[in-house]
């Protein structure tokens, strides 16, 4: 959707030199003599992406102030923590496809991947040292705990028709909202913020990332492949329930309630019959409703900082989840 591009255009626009920066240190210090090392990381940081995080991480500081290059520093560091959780949660998932192009173990196998995901995190721990900061410290390594408990947490509730919205809110905390509120916290240690304003922008940035994957899920079933970058119904293959599905359960027949259930414990379940059921008990409007209170909430914890280019960028960048295709 060309509005979606557009809006993200001027949501990074503020920051724009900033993020050419980030792109550039990305690159320069993932930088080894181990040629597979290379190859797989150049690989995985030249696939596209968004660079969320550190969008969040460099508008938040910038809006409390912070005119100095250590946003900069951070938001490279949290990329390379959220580009090693990914390798690792392609291994796990068994996906073969991430952002349109064949995963890093898809092309060069589990071990390979894994072992590289390694390398990003120990180098996110090195950039993290070099800040002698322990605070930044204490949000980095929390962080990457937390992520670990969300996949095990996901790993347990796999082909688990009984997980609620409560347990599938506690995943996405773990494993998506955490890196954005790890990089929220961090840009405001970075300003200088009180305990309030942190606390603030760590709440943002969770409803920032629970509306980002509750989208990303109902994506799964209702996105058009080609904009998604990934397979449709991968989740459904993956014996995972997600919310629309948990909102789907909700208001369906015995019989659909049963198709539900034979599909999250088959490898080869019928999509089509699947989606079909979650759009008939209007799960996908359900699911919309939720990423919107999300969002509602996020921009009210914006109310303490000054009005800036930054703090509309934010808000910007909160209403966009629910619009986005991909």
């Amino acid at each position: 959707m060309a509005n979606v591009a557009e809006t993200m255009q001027r949501v990074i626009a503020p920051i724009a030199e900033d993020l050419v920066e980030v792109d550039k240190a990305v690159i320069s210090d993932l930088q080894s003599d181990i040629p597979l090392i290379k190859k797989i990381s150049d690989y995985i940081v030249s696939a596209g992406g968004k660079r969320m995080r550190p969008v969040v991480l460099l508008l938040i500081a910038r809006a409390l102030g912070c005119q100095n290059k250590d946003p900069v520093f951070l938001a490279t560091m949290i990329e390379y923590v959220h580009t090693a959780s990914l390798l690792h949660d392609d291994v796990v998932d068994e996906s073969d496809l991430r952002r349109g192009k064949p995963t890093a173990s898809f092309k060069w196998g589990n071990a390979s991947a894994i072992l590289v995901g390694d390398f990003m995190y120990s180098r996110a721990f090195q950039l993290m040292v070099r800040t002698q900061n322990l605070r930044i410290c204490e949000i980095v390594a929390g962080a990457v705990n937390r992520v670990s408990e969300g996949e095990v947490i996901q790993l347990l509730n796999i082909h688990d028709t009984t997980v609620d919205e409560k347990r599938y809110i506690e995943v996405i905390e773990r494993k998506t909202g955490v890196l954005f509120e790890a990089a929220a916290r961090m840009a405001a240690v970075s300003a200088g913020a009180d305990k309030a304003v942190e606390d603030a922008m760590a709440e943002y940035a969770l409803c920032l990332g629970r509306a980002f994957q509750i989208i990303d899920d109902v994506l799964d079933y209702v996105g058009v492949s080609g904009n998604t970058g990934k397979n449709l119904g991968t989740d459904l293959r993956e014996g995972k329930m997600t919310m629309p599905l948990i909102y789907a359960l909700r208001n369906c027949s015995e019989t659909d309630t049963e198709t539900i259930r034979n599909a999250i414990s088959h490898s080869d379940p019928d999509l089509d019959a699947i989606i079909g059921i979650i759009k008939k008990t209007n799960a996908i409007e359900s699911c919309i409703s939720a990423a919107r209170n999300e969002v509602q909430n996020g921009i009210r914890q914006l109310d303490c900082l000054p009005s800036s280019a930054y703090k509309n960028s934010l808000i910007e960048l909160l209403s966009l989840t629910v619009e986005r295709d991909s």
